[in-house]
């Protein structure tokens, strides 16, 4: 009898009985397995990203230092091309390739290496020009667009300038604008914007072959 109290006792502190408490687990263990399926997707999809994550490092890192080493090579052609001599090249200021800056090195013809901050204006023009021109040269373009680049450049660094242009017009068309007798000089074509009238511009084209054939002409028909 005492046993039987005991169990009886027991029943009712559990209480009322969940009769759906089947369907409830049921229930439990079907979404249960649909987030451990979602967890299992997630996972997979970030160990993928993490993958591509690395791969696009490997290569940006790869492709980075290939085209700075490029543009390297060529700065160090370029810049004593435009000098007469010197030499110069660019170094990462840090280890890590993605973070890091680059500092301009130059030496022009009788200088000590120095940082291109250091340079007078002419020079930090010419380095630059040199910079720009590596640049170019990982991908040349039809055409180039300069403006009044040679501005702070003397005579000499001019028709090196020039020089430099001349040689690469063979691959590539360029349009500059400049002030420089020198650099005009160098044009095949000349396009004159002047202002007669306030606020009104003008234009005039001069073809430089042409005028060549016409300066030619009275010396010929003198000589004759």
């Amino acid at each position: 009898q005492g046993e039987i109290t005991r169990l009886t006792n027991a029943i009712a502190e559990l209480g009322a009985i969940n009769m759906a408490a089947l369907e409830e687990l049921t229930a439990n263990q079907e979404r249960k397995q649909f987030l451990d399926a979602q967890a299992a997707d997630l996972a997979a999809a970030l160990e993928t990203l993490e993958g591509a994550i690395r791969r696009i490092d490997r290569e940006t890192r790869a492709l980075l230092q290939s085209t700075f080493d490029t543009v390297n090579r060529h700065f160090g052609e370029m810049f004593p091309a435009l000098f007469g001599g010197g030499e110069a090249n660019l170094i990462m200021t840090g280890e890590e390739i993605l973070d890091c800056g680059v500092q301009v090195m130059a030496r022009p013809p009788g200088k000590k290496n120095t940082t291109i901050h250091l340079l007078s204006g002419g020079e930090k023009a010419l380095t630059a020009i040199a910079l720009v021109f590596s640049f170019f040269q990982l991908n040349p373009a039809p055409f180039c667009l300069l403006d009044e680049v040679d501005a702070p450049l003397d005579d000499a660094n001019t028709e090196r300038f020039c020089d430099l242009v001349k040689k690469m017009s063979g691959e590539t068309q360029f349009l500059f604008i400049s002030h420089n007798k020198i650099t005009m000089e160098m044009a095949q074509q000349l396009i004159g914007v002047t202002m007669q009238e306030r606020g009104v511009s003008r234009v005039v084209a001069v073809d430089i072959e042409e005028a060549l054939k016409l300066r030619e002409e009275p010396a010929a028909a003198a000589a004759a």
